[in-house]
């Protein structure tokens, strides 16, 4: 059955494909095929967070954590085998650090047990801190002269040669199951503080990838990535990113159409029910917190996916790239501009969002060039050197500008979530 759209919406529709032909017909149809292409990707992403918030009520600020696992997973699975390391000797010392590691894992795993032998708590907290701190210094001295051995010979470990949909599918596995860690044990907080946790737990993510030079080579980066389509130098790059496009738009439609049965389903029902009256749920017998913990996790899985398309797209992961500003609140705008808990009003603003984002850089460019050349031209005014970088900021201004406008005129957002009331 096809969606029938109000007017409003339509209009909105028809204004966000002149928009983006305008885009093609003056920046060129590669560009403007790469901006789709990319404003897709992060589409996926913002999926997630709105089945998080919208369905939820979930405040997730840690996205650029998850959306990075994703894009580090692409890499790791996709990118050529490094045989020179995996010949060496230094391969097996690496797999006696992970035993290390896996032990030390199991050894804190059987200590946080203690309370089932009825020790008391004045003794199990120093015996559990002591053990933590025991077991990693002895993790760390096991991996710290391999890594440094595989920086200085072989660079980094490389990947594992496998293909694309992998990655992208570890790239989910991997963001839900950190999800599943992070909310197991915040979920039962305030909603503050699991935004507290997952901002922290971004920021350590990148940390950790950007430190790591053996396994992601730090900030000296990976690149080329492998494409899951024929790349520019055999089709071309009309070609090629439109090939692209096409697997984004298929991955696309099929979250879509799973996520909107869910929301018309019990399942939605339900997660909107937790949402709007938490006690009413409680005392209907919901377990709240393993329900939000599912939404929680279903949401990073796609953040990842996204991540991970984005990554293999700009053909590179660059630890350094992943910052809040484009990777948070980039994707918060997307969702409060279209609607929280609307799957096409998200996509509406996925797409709506990055085209001004990636645009109001050149505006402010031309518009600056403008007023300096008639300034010189009239009243031989000398303008200043630095346009590009001052236009570069022009697309914080313009996008706070929108999300401004928007909280003011349309707090539910241009497309506001629609109930069906049962009677």
């Amino acid at each position: 059955m096809l969606m029938k759209l109000p007017m409003k919406e339509t209009l909105l529709m028809v204004a966000l494909a002149v928009a983006v032909l305008l885009l093609i017909q003056v920046m060129g149809t590669a560009y403007g095929v790469r901006v789709l292409v990319e404003a897709s990707c992060y589409a996926i992403i913002a999926l997630g967070l709105t089945i998080q918030w919208g369905y939820a009520g979930l405040f997730n600020a840690g996205i650029m954590g998850f959306v990075a696992l994703g894009g580090f997973s692409a890499m790791l699975l996709t990118f050529p085998v490094n045989q020179s390391f995996w010949e060496s000797e230094l391969s097996g010392e690496l797999g006696v650090a992970f035993l290390k590691l896996f032990a030390a894992i199991a050894l804190v795993a059987a200590v946080l047990q203690l309370h089932r032998l009825s020790v008391p708590r004045s003794i199990r907290v120093p015996i559990i801190l002591m053990v933590l701190a025991t077991l990693y210094l002895w993790v760390v001295n096991g991996f710290a002269p391999v890594s440094q051995s595989i920086v200085s010979q072989h660079g980094f470990i490389g990947g594992f040669g496998l293909p694309v949909w992998a990655g992208w599918l570890v790239g989910g596995v991997l963001a839900g199951g950190v999800a599943y860690f992070i909310g197991h044990i915040c979920l039962g907080l305030r909603s503050d503080y699991l935004a507290i946790a997952t901002l922290g737990v971004a920021e350590i993510i990148k940390a950790f990838l950007k430190n790591s030079d053996w396994l992601t080579r730090g900030t000296l980066t990976v690149s080329p990535l492998p494409w899951p389509v024929p790349g520019a130098g055999e089709v071309g790059f009309i070609m090629a990113r439109s090939l692209y496009l096409s697997v984004t738009a298929v991955l696309i439609a099929i979250i879509f159409y799973l996520l909107h049965r869910a929301y018309n389903g019990p399942w939605g029902r339900m997660m909107r029910a937790i949402r709007d009256n938490e006690l009413s749920s409680s005392a209907m017998g919901k377990d709240v917190n393993q329900r939000r913990l599912e939404v929680f996790i279903l949401g990073c899985v796609l953040m990842g996916i996204g991540g991970a398309a984005l990554a293999t797209f700009n053909g590179i992961f660059d630890p350094n790239g992943y910052l809040p500003l484009n990777h948070t609140f980039l994707i918060w705008v997307m969702v409060i501009l279209g609607g929280p808990g609307n799957n096409l009003g998200t996509l509406f603003g996925a797409v709506f969002v990055y085209v001004i984002w990636v645009m109001s850089e050149p505006v402010a460019l031309f518009i600056l060039n403008s007023i300096s050349y008639l300034g010189d031209l009239w009243f031989a005014w000398e303008a200043p050197s630095d346009f590009t970088s001052r236009a570069l900021q022009a697309r914080v201004f313009t996008i706070g500008l929108i999300i401004t406008l928007v909280l003011r005129y349309a707090p539910k957002g241009l497309f506001p979530e629609k109930l069906q009331h049962h009677h």
